[in-house]
């Protein structure tokens, strides 16, 4: 693939659908991540300052990965505000009866982060656009109505070796492109740690079918079929 031009590409897409919808800009999550940066970095590219604007929010949230969002955002000249989630997500725990486990807890986090992205995105005639590259969309690491709410999906048809080679050709920061994929749960957390297998295994698999790893294979393919709902319209019933 030719991704110079398949960004340039991107970029008019991006053009093409804030026309198309009449609206002003874009808004994104700004994580500390790889997929966050790249996409911040795109819409800068593409569409200017003043019509991207980068939402960092914190919840219980680890301090290097705001420091991340930070230096991204500085280091491209991309815009950005900063909302702690910290106290509305303690006010909803304490407001529901019952036990909690982290995967509850983590989607809860993204569901508001949604949330919070939807109003700022309104308030300015913006669109919102999610930060999920293709190796997490088909495998389902995303929560459904939350990092998956959004206008546009930017970056969903790229695999995660796609994305490292555009965070180089936008002048991503190293210390970003190089960190450990995470979604900031905890110390230590990290995508691959929580899958099971690498991104390299699923990337391969993803692009190509072939895999070496029978176990990854299976574990990929069960993570594919039982996240496909995420997928596919909300089922209507008809008469």
């Amino acid at each position: 693939m030719n991704l110079r031009n398949i960004i340039t590409n991107c970029g008019q897409w991006l053009r093409d659908e804030l026309e198309n919808a009449h609206a002003d800009g874009i808004v994104l999550g700004l994580s500390g991540g790889i997929d966050s940066s790249v996409l911040a970095a795109l819409g800068r590219e593409a569409l200017g300052r003043e019509k991207v604007l980068g939402v960092i929010m914190p919840c219980h949230s680890i301090e290097q990965d705001e420091a991340d969002a930070r230096l991204l955002a500085e280091s491209l000249d991309v815009k950005f505000i900063r909302v702690d989630l910290s106290g509305v997500f303690d006010s909803m725990l304490a407001s529901i009866s019952g036990e909690f486990n982290s995967l509850v807890k983590s989607n809860m986090k993204a569901r508001l982060r949604m949330v919070t992205l939807y109003a700022v995105a309104q308030s300015k005639n913006f669109l919102v656009c999610g930060t999920s590259n293709k190796s997490e969309y088909e495998t389902g690491y995303f929560t459904k109505f939350g990092d998956s709410g959004v206008d546009l999906m930017p970056l969903a048809n790229f695999l995660k070796r796609d994305i490292k080679k555009i965070a180089k050709i936008l002048n991503v920061p190293e210390k970003i492109i190089s960190k450990a994929p995470s979604a900031g749960l905890y110390e230590g957390q990290t995508d691959e740690g929580d899958m099971g297998f690498s991104y390299e295994t699923l990337d391969e698999y993803l692009a190509t079918g072939n895999i070496n790893d029978e176990n990854a294979r299976t574990r990929i393919d069960v993570m594919r079929r039982r996240s496909e709902h995420k997928r596919k319209p909300i089922p209507i019933f008809k008469f």
